[in-house]
This record gives C-alpha cells, sequence and structure tokens, in this order.
C-alpha cells in the first residue's frame, strides 16, 4: 500500500540580504530557515528544510489550532 502525500499550504516569508536571501515559515512550532543566492533557492531550501522537520518532529508540528490566515509587514521605531 502507497502512503498518500498531503499538500499543505505554508505561508513563507523570503528577505533579500546583500548577501544573499533568506525565507522562514510561518505558523510552524519551533525554527525553520531557508538560504540562497536567488529567491528560488532560498524558498527550494526552506521547502525541503519543513518535509525534514515534520519527518522528524511530526506533522503535530504544524500549528492547525490556530492557522496563520494572513501576515502583515511593517515598520515601527523602537527605541534602542
Amino acid at each position: 500500500m502507497l502512503n498518500a502525500l498531503v499538500m499543505k499550504q505554508i505561508k513563507i516569508i523570503v528577505e533579500k540580504h546583500s548577501d544573499g536571501y533568506v525565507a522562514y515559515p510561518l505558523g510552524i512550532k519551533g525554527a525553520i530557515v531557508g538560504q540562497g543566492d536567488t529567491y528560488e533557492e532560498a524558498l527550494a531550501d526552506v521547502k525541503s528544510a519543513i518535509r525534514c522537520y515534520i519527518e522528524i518532529f511530526g506533522k503535530e508540528m504544524l500549528e492547525d489550532e490556530s492557522p496563520v490566515i494572513e501576515a502583515f509587514m511593517t515598520e515601527a521605531e523602537v527605541a534602542i
């Protein structure tokens, strides 16, 4: 019997830095990060990291009880 793969939409933030791209998912317990020289490489890397993370820690690490519906980006001044 073959195991059926289930597809799940995961929101991923991709940041562009001077030395490449960094990507990380929202709504997963724990820290997962991907990186690459291009947007596509960073996205592929974080998708691979998510699959590995779920393989090791299980699907319960996906935060289904309170899924991310929307993500917003803003700037705020902070005294430092």
